[in-house]
This record gives structure tokens, sequence and C-alpha cells, in this order.
């Protein structure tokens, strides 16, 4: 025999109802079909009882709206026939004595308990006649007839003893059918009930039905409790938030009871229990997706291996401290906080205690804070006058998360690893739980951090199919276009080999700027952007620090001294940096050093390989040296890709000055000359190789030796270009001297003992940057390991696709964390 329960969605609307209909008429054996009001028709309940209390002749429209609800459904459902007729009479007769309930609240300004009780009652009576009449051989029945009640402490709760031997005895003819093979299908209300004693209408509460079924279940040894609801399942979190949470094939049912108890609302928590001590599996089916295998909730899963199987969350949380000295050593501090909760029906879902006893922080939702706060310093009002404790302490405005799962008690370092991932993200924990049954870590963190909080740990722990690294790229000239198309070619690539998702959600331009934490499509960003709304630094910011989505790394394509000035607030919110601006690194010194420890102490990444050598691992090798415990020494390099060019292509056919045009042409050079020619791109590089190296280095500590006139570099660049042409005669002179000497000119940058100095150099075919060509870099490193023979790197040093591939790389070695 299978018991089988449809929520509200399940009987919903036509579609929903239908797929009921088709899912029950499929089982060949005996069922049990357990079903709730229609979608909301229990809230309408409540919230018209409530309007006639107050007076207000609205009440009448709105019971009339759920009238015609239900009446749209029959007309829907069913043909003109006797059928639908003597549906209609019994539900018409409903109606009517539900009309009089309303009106007596309305005339008399009174709702007691017990009329509250018999009106939302209506709602499960209303849908069970409905749907029996739709099942064909559907046999309605009464659950009023044996799900019994007794009060306790103000609440109604199950009689289950007497409940069990009247759902037994109901049933006594089903069970014939099934153990004869015939077949019969039993539509039950859920929800509703009657007191043991007075044997008037109660209930058993929000999620009734859920119990109900349960309790039929249980007590007539179901092989199998089915719930049917509008999702396919238990997620491995709120898809709501994680776009990527996927179905969990099965639970234990103290993984469920867990995950339902931190809000995960598939299944109502006390469902569980009755068919958990008689070890009836439980499964999750989804009514618009019934061929969908759903969730099996059992006793023991077989071959389970993963020590994480979900991640849920309550939000609304307040947490109350009850602190005190008095509160070391003494006996029964604790009995007197959660009993007088207790005796004024306020829930705690979680516990935190110090070890030294001198604190406890407990768990409540928003709405029963303030209750609770003021019962508790009632209770310790004298020990708060004599100051042996002090008052309640409530801090609102948080969330509560779990992470469950039976095997983290055989999976050493989870804690470690949880606490360790929301640390990086910046995420502070303010409290935190955990039994000593390993099945449940819960910790509260500030609301805001929810979302993100929920994403890193699902990515964290593998429950995500694939790792998301989240971009916001600034600047779209020749480096961040060439790093975009980069990124969007090898998307699908990362994404079936490595199990990566590299996520743009945020492009900007120097005018504009798009936003997307869904993603960017990277076909079309660039007429995305000439649609969106313009932006400046300020929006830029706030968008990139507002969005607070984890994994996060800000890119910056640009030569802005303005982007340059929001890294400092990136890595403050734990947002890691990949730049090829050098205005960060080689600015003042101690701006440099507070963000390299700002991205240490976070636990993230600054990063910026590109600013000396394009896509040469430069950096990355000097890095490597002083961590193996390997001292740089000495440095000499060739480090601007445009002078190496200007001055590998200066001929006698090619002058000097075509030679600068030529460099701009081909993307080697800034979109002004000038800074590489004032050799003060090449200060910059020097200072960073330096400070990497483990030297204190300014700029304005560099000696310059230049090889042009001061006054080029003031004025327009219009000037420039037209002032240019005239040292071409100065330079062919020189060159063909040079030429002469079998020498070529190199603009050389040197670090010797942290003395940093730049400036042009005639080298023989026996130097090592004689045979440079074209744009390329070169840069010689002597250190205690290679004093005598200088460890050498080479190659392509400008050009914006192999800068774009040096940040790309960049960007890669923070998803390989």
């Amino acid at each position: 025999m299978k018991v089988m329960k449809f929520g509200g969605t399940s009987v919903g609307s036509v579609e929903s109802i239908l797929n009921l209909k088709r899912i029950v008429e499929s089982e060949h054996n005996t069922v049990v079909v357990v079903v709730s009001a229609l979608g909301g028709i229990t809230d309408r309940l409540l919230s018209t009882s409530r309007m006639a209390l107050s007076g207000d002749d609205s009440w009448r429209q709105e019971f009339n709206a759920i009238k015609s609800r239900h009446f749209e459904m029959i007309d829907a459902l069913f043909a003109a026939d006797q059928k639908k007729e003597e549906l209609i009479g019994t539900i018409n007769s409903f109606f009517k004595e539900l009309e009089s309930i309303y009106y007596g609240v309305y005339l008399i300004h009174d709702l007691s308990a017990k009329t509250e009780a018999a009106i939302v009652s209506y709602g499960e009576r209303l849908s069970s006649h409905i749907v029996a009449a739709l099942i064909d051989g559907g046999l309605r029945m009464n659950s009023r007839d044996f799900i019994r009640t007794v009060r306790k402490q103000g609440k109604h709760v199950l009689d289950a003893e007497l409940t069990y031997k009247l759902v037994r005895k109901s049933f006594e003819a089903l069970c014939g059918d099934h153990a004869s093979g015939r077949k019969s299908v039993a539509v039950v209300p859920g929800f509703i009930a009657r007191d043991r004693e007075s044997l008037e209408t109660t209930n058993l509460g929000r999620g009734g039905s859920d119990y109900t079924a349960a309790i039929i279940a249980a007590a007539l040894d179901a092989e199998v409790l089915e719930i049917w609801t509008d999702v396919d399942g238990f997620m491995t979190a709120d898809p709501r938030v994680i776009k990527t949470a996927y179905t969990i094939n099965e639970l234990s049912y103290v993984e469920a009871m867990e995950l339902c108890n931190f809000g995960a609302k598939v299944v109502y928590p006390p469902t569980i229990y009755p068919v958990c001590i008689k070890n009836i599996p439980i499964k999750v089916k989804n009514t618009f997706n019934p061929d969908h295998p759903g969730t099996l909730i059992k006793q023991k899963i077989d071959n389970d291996r993963k020590p994480i199987k979900g991640i849920s969350s309550i939000k609304g949380t307040t947490l109350i401290t009850v602190t005190g000295l008095s509160m070391v050593g003494v006996i029964g501090v604790n009995r007197r906080i959660f009993s007088t909760l207790a005796e004024n029906g306020i829930s705690v879902f979680m516990v935190s205690q110090a070890s030294s006893e001198n604190s406890t922080s407990i768990g409540v939702r928003d709405e029963d804070s303030e209750r609770a706060v003021e019962v508790l310093n009632i209770e310790f009002a004298k020990e708060i006058v004599t100051g042996a404790m002090f008052p309640m302490q409530a801090e609102k405005g948080l969330a509560t998360i779990a992470i469950v799962g039976e095997n983290m008690k055989h999976t050493p370092g989870i804690a470690g690893k949880l606490f360790g991932t929301l640390g990086r993200s910046g995420i502070s924990v303010i409290a935190c739980a955990q039994g000593a049954s390993e099945t449940n870590i819960s910790f509260v963190v500030d609301a805001k951090y929810l979302r993100k909080s929920l994403n890193v740990l699902h990515d964290s722990f593998f429950l995500s199919e694939y790792k998301v690294l989240n971009l916001f790229v600034c600047g779209i000239g020749t480096v961040g276009g060439n790093l975009l198309e980069q990124i969007n070619a090898q998307y699908k690539t990362l994404k079936e080999s490595r199990q990566l998702k590299l996520k743009v959600v945020g492009i900007a331009s120097s005018k504009k700027a798009i936003f997307n934490r869904d993603g960017i499509d990277l076909r079309t960003y660039r007429q995305q952007l000439e649609s969106a709304e313009a932006s400046n630094i300020e929006r830029l910011k706030e968008e990139v620090i507002g969005m607070n989505i984890f994994n996060s790394v800000f890119v910056d394509c640009t030569a802005s001294a303005d982007v340059a000035a929001l890294y400092q607030d990136f890595l403050d919110h734990n947002i890691s940096v990949v730049t090829a601006n050098k205005i960060a690194a080689s600015g003042p010194y101690a701006d440099y050093y507070k963000l390299k420890q700002t991205a240490m102490r976070k636990g993230i990444k600054f990063l910026f390989e590109t600013n000396v050598g394009a896509g040469l691992p430069i950096i990355g090798t000097i890095n490597d040296l002083l961590n193996s415990g390997d001292r740089i020494l000495r440095i000499e390099a060739v480090l601007s890709g445009t002078l190496n060019f200007i001055f590998n292509t200066i001929s006698a056919q090619v002058p000097f000055s075509q030679t600068v045009r030529l460099a701009k042409e081909n993307g080697y050079s800034e979109p002004d000359p000038r800074i590489d020619l004032c050799g003060k791109d090449v200060i910059r590089k020097l200072v960073i190789l330096a400070r990497e190296a483990g030297y204190t280095v300014e700029q304005e500590d560099v000696e310059k030796h230049l090889f042009m006139p001061d006054t080029f570099f003031q004025g327009t660049l219009d000037e420039f270009w037209k002032q240019l042409p005239t040292l071409d005669d100065d330079f062919e002179t020189r060159r063909k001297v040079l030429e002469s000497q079998g020498k070529r000119w190199r603009f050389v940058a040197k670090m010797d003992g942290g003395r940093c100095s730049v400036s042009l150099e005639a080298v023989d075919q026996r130097h090592p940057f004689y045979g440079l060509e074209g744009s390329n870099n070169i840069v010689l490193l002597t250190t205690e390991r290679y004093r005598e023979y200088p460890m050498l790197i080479q190659g392509y040093g400008a050009g914006a696709s192999v800068t774009a591939a040096g940040v790309f790389a960049n960007i890669m070695s923070i998803a390989n964390i």
C-alpha cells in the first residue's frame, strides 16, 4: 500500500489537479491520497476571518472570491452530468455553512480559537471532495473520524495511540481490498482533526497535511510515503539563490530532518518522525515533472561518500545573548532560559555557549525577538539589578546557515574548510554550533552576506557541478577587448575540461557600464554597452562592492589612476584584483605595501604580472625565487617593447620619427607615446621589479639618463608630433657611428642592490641584449644561486594579445586556488 500526499500547488490549478489524477490513476495497487487545500486558500480563509472580526464589509467580497475559485475549478474539470451536480450540491452546502460562520464573527466581533479552527478546516474539506469526485473510483474519507488531538500547554497535539487505532479501524476495508488484489483509492483531507474529548474540529498546524499522510502511512505500515509537491525533491541549496543547485538523490531521515529544520520547506519536519520509527521510506516527487526520480529518504544510504549533502538557511534570525559573571559554574541557568522561552511559546533553533559558561547565545526568529528579550529580562530581573547578569542583548538583521551531512563525522577538516572558506570571502561568523553527532554545523552571519555565504560554500564543498569565478572587467580597449574575446573563446573548453565557469558579471568602459550577476553574453557586450546607462568611477565602485558576489575578481585593463585608486576598497571587501595597470604597483611604496598586505591578510589575490613584460613570467619567477629562499642581487633588463621596437626599426630608410609612429600604429606604445619615450613606463616597471625583489624603492629614486630633450614632453600631443621630425638628423648621425662600431641601442633598466637607473646604452654583439628582436623584452636576474650565470627571461614584451593572455593567466591562477 502507498500513501500519496499532494500539496496546495498540486491542487492549485486545473493543470496540476489533472496531473494528480493521471498520477494516481496510473497506480496499480491501493493508494491513500491525502490532499491540502487549493493553493493559497488557507491563508485567504484566515484573512477573511480577520476582516469579518474587524467589521470590514469587504469580507463578503473575499468570501465570494474563494467560492468562485472552487466553482470555476469544478466547471473546468467536470462535464455536465449527475456527478457534477452532486458535487456542486455538496460544495454549496459547505459554503453556506462557512458563510454563516463568517457572518456570526462579523456580527459579534469575536473569533475564538475553536471558530478559527472550524473556518480553516473548510480548505481541505472542499478540495478533498473535488479530488475524490475527479479520480476514477475515488472514495472520500473524513480524517476527522480518525485523527485525534489532545490539548497540551495550550496547543492541540496528536494523540498518537488513539489515532493509530482509529486509522487501522477506518481503513480496514481498504486494507482488505489491497490484500485481495483489488485496487482502491481513498481520498483524505489533510491537516484537520478532532479533539479527543469534545470532538470539536481541530488541526495539526502548518504543514499538517504532510503530518496526516505520515500518520496514516505509519499506522497502516505502508510500503512508501510519497510527498508530491512543485519541486523535483530536496535540493543541495535554494535554487532561487544558487543557480547550480541540483536535486539530492538520497537522504537519510536525520539529514532530511536537519535540512527541514533549517529552512528547506520541502517536507514538514514532524512528518519524518512517524515513518522513521517504522522505517518507511519517503519519496519526494514533482507533480509537474512526475518522471523525475525525486529524492528518496530512508534509514541508511548505501555507498554514500559525500560528507555534505545540502546547505539550508533561515532568514530573519535574531541572536539573543544571555551573559553575566554569575552564570559561571551555576547549575540551572540554562534550564531557566529555555523553560521561560518554552512557557511563552518561543522556539529556539540554535544554541551557542562559551566553555567559560559566562554567556549563552540563542537563535530565535525576528518576530519572537522582542518577546524573548522581555520575558528573559523578567526572569533574570533580580540578577540584572544586582549586576550579577547583564540585560539581554538582541542582535537583529542576521541569517542562520546549516551545512548538513551524516558523513561529516567521518571526514576530518570539514569545520576548518567551512570557516576558512567564509573567511577568505570576507564573511564573519557571529555564532556557531555543532552537536556531537556531527550531522549539522550551524552558524550565524550578517543577513547581507547570506547569498554570498550560500554560493561560496556550495561551490567550495563541490556541491556545484562547476567552480565559478565572477569577473568584473574594466576597460574594453585593445587589452580589455582581447581579454573578453579570449575568455569567450575558452569558456566552453574550461567548462568541460576543468569544470570551471568564468562568468563575467560586470563590464565597464570609460563612459558606460553593464552589470548582471547571472552573467553577461560576451558575444553582444558592446551592443549592450551602447544602450547602457552612463557610468562613472563612483557607480563602478558601488556596483562591484554592492553586488556582494562570491569568488569575485576585479580586472583592470585601463591605465586610469582613478580606477587604480579603487583597489584598496575592493581588497577590503575580499574582491581579488588582477591588473594590467601599472599605477598602483609603481605608486607610493606605502600604498603598494598596503595593497599587498591586505590581499595577504584577507587570503585573496592582488596580481599584476602584466605590469612588466606583458605575458612574460617575470614577476612570478621573482616571487618563486624569493619564496624558495633565494635573494635577488641585480636586475638588468630591456623592459619597453615600444622602445626596443623603435631602436630595432630605425635605419637609413626609416627615420626616428617614423619608428615612433609605427610603434603607435602597431599597438606597441601607449596612446600617448611620450609616456614610453620619456622613460616613465620603464621607470614604473623597474620600480615594480625592485619592490617585488624585496627593495623599498620610489620612482623618484631612479636615476634617469634620457635620449630626448625635456621640451618634447611639454605641450600638446599634436605639438609633439610636429616637433618630432627635428630629431631625425641627429639620431641618424649617431646611428651611423653606432653601426660602424657593430653596436645597437638598448634602453636598459638596472637595479643593483636596491639602486636603480634607466639609460640608453650601446651594446655590442657579445651582450645578451644585442640580438633582441622586434618589441621583445629581456630580463637578466642575478641572484645568490644564479650569480655566475644570471637567469634570462626573454619574449614578447608588448602587444594587446599577449598582455591580455597574461591577464588571463593571472585570472586562471586565482581559479586554481
